[in-house]
Parts: C-alpha cells; structure tokens; sequence
C-alpha cells in the first residue's frame, strides 16, 4: 500500500527534467538556443562595461583629440564625431552607463514589485484593495508623458533621477503579475502549515512565497530591464539626459543634433542604436527562453518540434 501510495505521489508530482538528468539550471540553459544567444550578448556588453581598455587604446572617449567628421578608416574605425571624438572609443565606453541602468533600474523594479504585489496578495482585505487601487492608478497613467514630465523636473541631466523615474514608471506591471501569482499561492497546504507553527507574516512572504515566485520574479526582472534601456536611451535622445556623460542615448542625441545621417555619417547614429537594439534582445532573449524552462506546457511542444523536425 505504501509503494502505490509513493508510486501517486511521484506522478502527481515529476520531477523536472532538469532534475531527472542530474543536471542544474546551467545545463537548462545550455540546451536553450534562446537562452545561450541572449547570455552571450549579455556577457559581451558586461566585458565591454568592465574592461573598456582592452577594446580601444582612446583612454578619454569624451576628449577633442581628433579632427572633426573623419569617415570610418582604420585608425578610427566608425569615424569621428563633429567635435573629433572617436565614435568606436564612445561606443565601447558608453556600455557602461547602459548597462548599469539597465540593471539598476530593472533591479529596483522588481523590488519594488515584489513587496507591493506580493504583499497585497498575502495580506488580503483592505491592505490588499489599497496596494491594488495604487497598482492601478499607475498602470492607467500614460507612462512616457509621466517619464518626460518626472525627469525634466526633478532634476535634468542626473543619472540618479533617470533611474529612479524609471523604477517609479517601471513596477507596476510587475507587481500585478506577482500579486495574481501570490494569490494562487496563498492557500497552499505549505503555507497553511507556516501559520499553524506561529510563523511570521514576514518569515512566511520572505522563506515561504517568495522561493516558489523565483521564476515569474527573474522574468520581471529581465522585463524591468528591457524597459529601462530602451526607455533611458528615449530619455537620452530627447536631451532629458545628460548631454555630457558617455552613454549610447547621449551619443544618438548629438549624432541626431548634428545630421548625422543625413550628412553622411551614418555609423554615429547607427551603432549606438545598434547596441541599445542588442541589449535589448538579449534580456528578451533570457525572458523567453526563462518562461520556456520554467513553464512545463512549454517543454511538450519543443520535444514535438523537434521530432517533427527529426522525422
């Protein structure tokens, strides 16, 4: 009767296919084609943010060292720009700033996501009709106007204003994902458990829910971070940046503010939007392949395709 009972139990409940292989969420990865194109974009720009000096010998990409508007050449391979900066040197050295608010802001989100969309679900009555009308009121509210108005306000030019409007802009979709998780959670015999041994409210949200959100939240996370890249290199583009720092938007913005396109430089505005294209793609690659590896109705429908294409 124990074997049946055991035998139930393990096909209520397989064991991943990860889990089954003996392997990790590496190995998970690795078999992803999604996943491994958007990592290794991503471990590109994040050598490109670290170690800048080892892709260009411009030791001061924001210097006037050169001669004005040089066509792409082999001592300035994507040319200068129209006070003799080096393009490429700005290239490589604007990753830097890209990615951190890419990261930070995505990070802050996703914070700030999590402890209102969880909080409202686990905590129920009028905590949770208040955190949700507040969620609401900033997913009704036209999130590029909000963004223009907050950053040229509160401050114009400040890289600490840029990713703070973009964590405030940027939460509220995340947390009404997590809080629909939260709520199918809440009644979980687990958690039930947690409450009859006297835990916490805090204890159960931190130790309890949250581990079993693990997915859905890196998924926000690389939702979040999409958003502020593109949404900073917009700021950027309008000017609401800071014209003098070194970042790709910075660098779409004085390539659109001197023509360079229609003047016949077209890799200062191109590359720039290249690599904010790129960065892009790689943290929507993660979130895709992510949500493949995480969801199981998603890993009947590869092994088909691939029989199909096998067969």
């Amino acid at each position: 009767m124990t074997a049946i009972l055991v035998d139930q139990t393990i096909a209520a409940h397989p064991v991943p296919p990860s889990r089954r292989k003996g392997g990790s969420l590496w190995a998970a990865i690795r078999g992803n084609r999604k996943a491994m194109i958007g990592l290794f974009l991503f471990i590109m720009f994040c050598l490109l943010a670290a170690f800048p000096w080892l892709f260009t010998s411009v030791k001061h990409p924001g210097d006037i060292q050169y001669p004005q508007l040089l066509h792409p050449s082999r001592a300035h391979w994507l040319g200068t720009t129209g006070l003799g900066q080096d393009v490429y040197a700005q290239v490589i050295y604007g990753t830097r700033q890209s990615l951190i608010i890419a990261l930070v802001a995505g990070l802050g989100a996703t914070i700030l996501s999590v402890i209102i969309g969880v909080s409202a679900a686990y905590l129920g009555g009028y905590a949770d009709e208040l955190l949700s009308m507040f969620t609401d009121v900033f997913l009704v509210l036209p999130t590029f106007p909000l963004i223009i108005v907050l950053a040229t306000y509160a401050g114009k030019g400040n890289l600490l204003v840029v990713i703070v409007v973009l964590i405030v802009t940027g939460w509220s979709f995340g947390a009404r994902q997590l809080r629909a998780q939260a709520l199918s959670l809440r009644n979980r015999d687990f958690l039930e458990s947690a409450r009859v041994r006297g835990e916490r409210r805090s204890y159960i949200i931190v130790f309890e829910v949250l581990p079993t959100m693990t997915s859905l939240i890196l998924a926000n996370f690389l939702g979040a971070a999409l958003y502020s890249v593109l949404t900073a290199a917009g700021l950027q583009f309008l000017g609401l940046g800071d014209p003098a720092s070194m970042s790709w938007g910075t660098m779409l913005y004085w390539a659109q503010n001197q023509s360079a396109l229609n003047s016949g430089y077209p890799a200062w505005a191109l590359v720039p939007g290249l690599c904010v294209a790129l960065l892009g793609v790689s943290f929507a690659l993660l979130n895709y392949a992510f949500d493949e590896i995480s969801n199981p109705a998603l890993r009947p429908v590869r092994r088909q395709r691939a029989k199909r294409v096998h067969s």
